[in-house]
């Protein structure tokens, strides 16, 4: 017997009817390629995508084509992603920081059909405008009045002059929520990048269990600034879930410096904000280097990578910055854990507090999480027992864009390479990624612990741990640092700091100044590429 419910699909275009009609007048502010502010609201946000949508028709832009943009976070890169995924094409976010061959590789694959760009992209787009195959039209995102001269991209269009040239008289199409809303591609695989095809209904989910409250907590009281790239992984689903609890909205675009994002936190009132752990590391040196403090933002979810503890403590003791950890994956959509604690941690002390805030975090509804050994099997959520992380949802990927790569998934399954242990509460904490874990005489080292002890360092700026070989051992850890300006570091210092804090033979072997870290296009350290130039370091330093 099924139930006498209404059959209504899950679609990305209700989100902005519902903020339009509920939130209309709500702000939405924008720092902008052309330098200045700009205000708008949902309301407009609202018209301008009808707008943009019937543009888009007009251009020959049917059901499931792929529409690209090379944006930073702005209102207009939002009114794409309504207009694009609303009128039933595929929005597809490159990522400007990747190297110009994988993004004409990944544009040719996605077989874009129209590119939309900021201005400070016009080098990049120029580079590859003659190379792309099927995109049939550039769109510089602009009015006329800044549009570029460019021998390169003859028939250049202007954003603002297609908005205006269409009407705003547009009605959202019913279709089937399963169909295809939006692309991604990672580049935390092997071979090529592999494209992570979202759906209406998948991003729907995602979306009410990102904003719950023990999840990112987001409500019509915030100001939401997500200092995460709109291209990367659709901004965390930030820029859904502020349509759908009509939260205020302030995107940085290109400015992500410290300087910029805490005069614009200070300046609209920002209550919460979202970003990798290296973004943040240039705020609280620009808050701590000049006295200042946090008006009005309480909290910030950190992911991409493993917050260390001493960013978690400065934000929290320091600023009075709650800080929420958390973890997911472009194959996730990509919120799978936050750390939020549970009433019973409340009476813990503050140290205990600490050691569960540095854990990724607990699933959030929607996603099943499970460790397996090296033979498949499940192991016990102690707290103790590590293993491969698996992961299973509805807005995790059953496959690849086009089935590239084999299947990913392992019955039912998608092993997501993170060595990890869960605990009896439920939170999840990785110890490693799968290729990046050390085999020290047969015994595993995790470089994440290790990584957060140099952090700890007053002097250290940024630390990764490798894995260099070593002739007895097989492999042993060595760290490769930067110190903060004007910091004097010494090797035997900071292999000093660890004492007391680790097994003495989970100490690294030596360690590796350098001037800074190699970072990908999301802000991780390369690891790879720091193999590449130091695995064989400690061999070349025996005698």
């Amino acid at each position: 017997m099924n139930g006498l419910m209404m059959e209504q699909p899950l679609l990305i275009s209700t989100l902005l009817t519902h903020a339009e009609r509920h939130h209309g007048e709500q702000e939405i502010v924008s720092r902008r390629v052309e330098g200045d502010i700009h205000r708008s609201t949902y309301r407009e946000l609202a018209e301008r995508s009808r707008r943009l949508a019937n543009a888009l028709a007009a251009r020959g832009i049917a059901f499931g084509d792929r529409v690209a943009t090379l944006a930073w976070n702005g209102y207009r890169h939002m009114e794409l992603y309504y207009a694009v995924s609303g009128s039933g094409a595929v929005l597809h976010t490159l990522n400007p920081r990747l190297h110009p061959d994988q993004v004409v590789w990944i544009a040719d694959h996605a077989e874009d059909q129209v590119l939309f760009f900021d201005l400070s992209f016009l080098p990049l787009v120029e580079a590859i405008a003659s190379r792309v195959s099927t995109v049939k039209a550039f769109v510089a995102m602009t009015d006329r009045a800044h549009m570029p001269v460019s021998a390169k991209l003859p028939g250049l269009l202007c954003y603002e002059e297609l908005v205006e040239a269409h009407s705003p008289d547009f009605t959202w199409p019913s279709f089937d929520e399963k169909s295809a809303s939006s692309l991604c591609y990672t580049s935390g695989t092997t071979g090529h990048p592999k494209g992570a095809l979202y759906s209406h209904r998948s991003t729907l989910l995602h979306t009410y269990a990102a904003a719950l409250p023990d999840a990112l907590n987001c409500s019509a009281n915030d100001v939401i600034l997500p200092v995460v790239p709109m291209f990367h992984v659709n901004a965390w689903g930030l820029p859904y879930a502020a349509c759908m609890v009509g939260a205020k909205l302030v995107f940085p675009g290109p400015w992500l410096d410290g300087k910029s994002l805490h005069d614009l936190f200070e300046a609209e009132g920002v209550t919460m904000s979202a970003g990798v752990p290296t973004v943040w590391q240039g705020l609280l040196a620009h808050v701590e280097g000049n006295g200042l403090a946090f008006s009005t933002m309480r909290r910030t979810v950190i992911g991409g990578s493993a917050c260390p503890p001493a960013m978690m403590r400065a934000f929290q003791e320091r600023y009075d910055v709650q800080v929420l950890h958390a973890w997911g994956m472009t194959e996730m959509s990509p919120v799978g854990t936050v750390c939020t604690l549970k009433p019973a941690h409340r009476a813990l002390d503050a140290e205990a507090r600490m050691a569960i805030q540095a854990k990724q975090g607990r699933s959030v509804f929607g996603v099943d999480m499970k460790i397996v050994g090296e033979d498949g099997k499940a192991l016990p959520h102690d707290g103790k027992a590590a293993g491969e992380l698996m992961v299973r949802g509805p807005w995790i990927i059953s496959n690849y864009f086009k089935g590239e790569g084999e299947g990913p998934l392992v019955d039912g399954w998608f092993p997501t390479g993170d060595v990890s242990t869960i605990d009896a509460d439920g939170f999840m904490q990785i110890t490693d990624r799968s290729k990046d874990v050390i085999k020290s005489g047969g015994e595993w080292i995790g470089s994440i612990d290790l990584e957060n002890i140099a952090m700890a360092h007053p002097a250290v700026a940024l630390a990764a741990c490798i894995a260099a070989r070593h002739p007895k051992w097989d492999e042993r850890p060595l760290l490769v640092v930067t110190t903060k300006p004007g910091e004097q570091l010494s090797r035997d210092e900071l292999l000093g700091f660890y004492d007391g804090r680790i097994a003495k033979w989970w100490t690294p072997d030596d360690v590796v100044f350098v001037d800074q870290l190699p970072l990908g296009p999301t802000g991780k350290v390369q690891k790879n590429k720091l193999r590449e130039a130091f695995q064989d370091h400690l061999l070349a330093a025996q005698p």
